[in-house]
């Protein structure tokens, strides 16, 4: 969701560089960068070491809060193409899973402004014992979709999320935004979702397993 539905990667980072200035300390853009795709608890821990002397869920509870507030001020600023790709996912009537690390009010905040029904299934942060980029979360959601992951495709913006993703099983497609990716055999990279269709997916899906 974050980096490739939305564009908030910049509402975590200006809430990371408040809440962490708020306890005397210092956290840069670069810092900000190592936490793209990471679980929040993962995240939570990493700021609690810098000195937010607050409990973890007490660091993921005021990120979010945050992030939301962002949200309602500010608007959802969508990614390039995303809305578009899921209304003609949606009109082919494939089924689809919202598969993010970010908790479930806050995705749900962010679907809520999509104009049509875009997600069969969700699988959120605060609902997995493993977050990214273990492939737990995938692997719920294909299982709460009733296929096997390897019918599965994800799309993905961070290295987290791309591993966990090809851990799944499913055929992944990478959409770079605010980090690098690395380019491997593993997944494919797309430099955006911009004028992608079905039927770009579909493609790729059959020349990947062509392929193996």
């Amino acid at each position: 969701m974050d980096g490739t539905l939305v564009d908030t990667e910049p509402y975590w980072m200006a809430a990371e560089v408040e809440l962490v200035t708020s306890f005397g300390g210092v956290w840069t853009h670069d810092d900000g960068l190592a936490l793209v795709g990471q679980g929040l608890w993962i995240s939570a821990a990493i700021l609690k070491s810098r000195g937010v002397d607050l409990e973890l869920d007490e660091i993921v509870s005021w990120l979010t809060d945050r992030v939301q507030r962002q949200l309602d001020d500010v608007g959802v600023p969508w990614r390039p193409g995303a809305k578009e790709l899921l209304a003609d996912l949606r009109e082919r009537g494939i089924p689809t899973a919202l598969v993010t690390m970010s908790v479930r009010r806050m995705a749900e905040q962010i679907v809520a402004n999509i104009p049509f029904d875009a997600f069969d299934e969700m699988v959120t942060g605060d609902e997995v014992t493993n977050p990214k980029p273990h492939p737990e979360a995938y692997l719920r959601a294909a299982e709460l979709l009733g296929v096997e992951p390897q019918h599965c495709i994800a799309i993905e913006d961070s290295v987290a999320g791309l591993a966990s993703a090809v851990a799944s099983g499913a055929t992944t497609i990478g959409v770079p935004h605010v980090i690098p990716l690395p380019d491997t055999d593993e997944h494919t990279l797309w430099t955006t979702l911009e004028d992608r269709t079905v039927d770009d997916l579909i493609e790729l899906v059959t020349a990947r397993t062509a392929a193996r």
